[in-house]
């Protein structure tokens, strides 16, 4: 069911770095991720907002910009280890006659602008400006005090040819979702915990969310009080809640512009070889585990598109169990 890894890459990609988004409304933003997610402010001008969290030491995890295109994604964004990797990117996504450009990006080191096969747009980098890591600094907590950017989920029409090509650039699968003879999401990783990269059916490539670690269960909640006081309760999209795939205890939030965010209390070490994908049927379980309600139609099909990639639908349209459609059958007395 899995494509084949490549355990020795022709790069090295170490982890899940950073990502762009536009957004109509910088100040309401920034007191959203100020405020909910307790995001810090690294810089500030009138068009752009760089932020990171308490335990990054890097410059920048996420990167707010104005635009009158708010609700859509600019890049994803990954470290690689050395500067010879770029190079060896650079050659690799020309090679198979997908976009490679050189970039001048603030605050990064050398930048290379790329496109995965589904048109999603990359930013890989190996170097960033850095800054003292606040994870001690307790009386600049804010909001859920979330500590670091972990993953993003991205929909694509075709899971498995995505699957394959992020294989071949050696990301492992941790766990997957199989629907008969289907892959219908993928779960794969880089830095040795079980989650850079997720992808699952849909309208793509889109970003469906991203996703930041909180050191205690409670800063989910918190996330979620403070979303409330600041009138976005109504965007505490799903949860708080337990994954089955991962295992981590979560709230899905959206932001002023609808884009999803996701803060969870992190997951388990997958380093070793001998570590075996978990398979999850995706007919018989929800990506709850054991408890909760399902999600809103909403959180399976809305996305923030990315900019100047064209969207493409999958073969089948998938037709999960909703909130929308649980509520609406009978349920055992």
């Amino acid at each position: 069911m899995l494509p084949p890894v490549d355990l020795r890459p022709p790069f090295n990609i170490t982890r899940t770095s950073h990502l762009r988004l536009n957004v109509a409304d910088l100040a309401a933003s920034r007191d959203f991720y100020t405020t909910v997610l307790g995001l810090v402010v690294t810089e500030e001008d009138d068009s752009t907002i760089y932020l990171r969290g308490l335990a990054e030491a890097c410059h920048h995890s996420l990167v707010l910009e104005k635009s009158t295109d708010g609700g859509t994604a600019r890049r994803i964004g990954f470290r690689v280890f050395f500067e010879e990797d770029l190079d060896e990117a650079y050659r690799y996504f020309r090679d198979r006659d997908l976009p490679a450009e050189w970039v001048d990006m603030p605050h990064q080191g050398r930048t290379l602008h790329v496109s995965d096969p589904v048109g999603t747009p990359l930013e890989l980098c190996a170097t960033m400006e850095t800054r003292p890591r606040l994870h001690i600094n307790f009386e600049q907590y804010k909001g859920a005090h979330a500590q670091r950017l972990d993953h993003f989920q991205l929909l694509t029409p075709d899971v498995y040819e995505l699957c394959a090509f992020y294989s071949k650039l050696g990301f492992r699968n941790s766990e997957y979702l199989e629907y008969g003879d289907e892959l219908v999401g993928a779960f794969m990783y880089r830095k040795g915990t079980c989650l850079d990269l997720a992808m699952v059916p849909g309208d793509g490539p889109s970003l469906h969310h991203f996703a930041y670690t909180v050191s205690e269960s409670h800063d989910i909640f918190t996330a979620c009080d403070f979303a409330g006081i600041l009138g976005y309760g109504d965007q505490v999209e799903r949860g708080p809640g337990r994954h089955g795939p991962g295992g981590m205890l979560f709230a899905y939030l959206r932001d002023p512009d609808g884009h999803r965010v996701e803060v969870f209390n992190s997951h388990y070490q997958t380093i070793d070889l001998e570590n075996e994908p978990v398979r999850w049927d995706a007919a018989s379980v929800s990506t709850n585990a054991r408890w909760g309600l399902p999600a809103l139609e909403q959180w399976y099909f809305e996305a923030s598109p990315f900019v100047g990639a064209p969207l493409k639908s999958p073969a089948v349209r998938p037709a999960p169990m909703t909130l929308e459609k649980f509520l609406g059958s009978p349920q055992p007395l």
